[in-house]
């Protein structure tokens, strides 16, 4: 008599597998296609879609607050559709209060600092009339965007995916005003300071002093900038006047700027020093504690996308062709190629690309894309530079204050 083969039960790991795809089967209301594929631990973005939304003075109503003191607010992915990012809706970051009772016809800038050959200060009609004037589509993007993901969690605002925007910036070179005060052969660095006041309401506290090497601030777009898609730069965003820096974290470019330093050595202000806008020069494990000695200042934003249409959550009929559409950004290179997966990035499919306007500008990509059977999908973009460097399908290495997430965008599709 041939021994009955027992069966082995199902391994909890299993099981939980199992009940979670059903799960999220019900709480979506259709299947997960191609769940096999979906990788571990990561939830559906149908269900961790979720905002909170804040009434912000001066601004589209539909951006989403974080924290109102100081006042910081992105902007959700479907309403940056635009080519160009319209003044209403480009994301906030503050680190203090803005001015008040700004007086634009005695508002001056000054060029100072120990590599300087002399301390000189410019009124805005100064600027204007000295210098020539330039205009670049350049891209701005908080190097905490996409925090919220990282786990451990680090500090600081959660931002989600919204703090970057692409607008039409006008003022004067930083390079011809620098070397119209003159710069001495020992300059290493630029730093600037702004007329935002310290959450303490401490007149003496600095809010934020940061700075960009030499070979930056005198690269052809390097702006002292005062327009905003051809309109004078809102209050939120730095008024009057501000510095623009396209490729590196935002925070390079102060806002309601008066003073700029030229330094001899790497600038020093508050935000410069200890984790501020810094990574682990090396790779380190998730939650470890990272020595200030072994923190590298950010001087690259790295390859990114951002699918803009159609909103995340969209549902269409099986057989119906889907339009997607959005942006790509690379810092200070280019966005070679571009590709969508419906299938958590088991395959990809290629997207038309267009050439930036300009350097630092970003790319609008469109692709037509099909689906084999009703269910739940994932649309996923994933950009590619020309170093051939590609966005990580996952997030990408853990740093201790949760910069440079340039992981793979993904919207949510209910095909019926």
């Amino acid at each position: 008599m041939t021994k009955k083969k027992k069966q082995s039960a199902p391994t909890r790991r299993g099981f939980l597998k199992q009940s979670a795809l059903t799960a999220m089967s019900i709480a979506l209301g259709t299947k997960v296609v191609f769940a096999n594929y979906l990788p571990a631990d990561m939830l559906p973005i149908a269900l961790t879609d979720a905002t909170d939304f804040f009434d912000l003075k001066g601004k589209h109503p539909d951006l989403i607050v974080l924290n109102d003191r100081p006042i910081n607010a992105e902007t959700p992915p479907h309403l940056l559709d635009d080519a160009l990012t319209p003044n209403e809706l480009f994301f906030v970051r503050n680190n203090g209060i803005p001015p008040k009772n700004i007086d634009t016809k005695t508002w001056t800038l000054t060029i100072e600092g120990e590599s300087a050959r002399q301390s000189k200060s410019y009124t805005l009609a100064d600027l204007k009339a000295k210098f020539a004037s330039y205009s670049y589509d350049i891209t701005l993007e908080c190097g905490g965007n996409g925090r919220k993901e990282f786990n451990p969690p680090a500090k600081g605002n959660q931002w989600n995916l919204g703090a970057v925007g692409c607008a039409t910036w006008t003022g004067v070179r930083l390079k011809d005003v620098l070397q119209d005060v003159g710069i001495k052969s020992d300059a290493v660095y630029i730093g600037y300071y702004g007329k935002d006041t310290h959450l303490s309401g401490d007149a003496k506290k600095v809010v934020i002093s940061r700075g960009v090497p030499i070979e930056k601030a005198l690269e052809e777009e390097s702006l002292i900038a005062w327009e905003m898609n051809g309109q004078a730069i809102p209050m939120l965003n730095g008024y009057p006047l501000r510095l623009i820096f396209g490729g590196y974290p935002a925070s390079a470019s102060g806002k309601w700027l008066h003073k700029i330093v030229i330094r001899n050595k790497v600038h020093d202000g508050p935000k410069m020093t200890g984790q501020a806008y810094r990574v682990p020069c090396k790779p380190v494990a998730p939650g470890a504690k990272v020595a200030e000695k072994d923190m590298c200042i950010i001087e690259a934003m790295p390859v990114k996308s951002l699918i803009t249409f159609p909103k995340s959550g969209a549902t269409i009929k099986l057989n119906q062709t889907l339009p997607i559409r959005g942006h790509a950004w690379a810092g200070a290179k280019q966005v070679t190629e571009m590709h969508y997966s419906i299938d958590f990035g088991s395959t990809w499919q290629p997207c038309t690309i267009n050439a930036p306007k300009n350097r630092f500008a970003w790319q609008h990509f469109t692709a037509n894309v099909r689906f084999p059977e009703t269910g739940y999908y994932e649309v996923w973009a994933r950009a590619t530079d020309s170093d051939n460097i590609a966005q990580p399908m996952l997030l990408p290495g853990w740093n201790p204050k949760g910069y440079l997430n340039n992981a793979c965008h993904r919207i949510a599709v209910k095909v019926v």
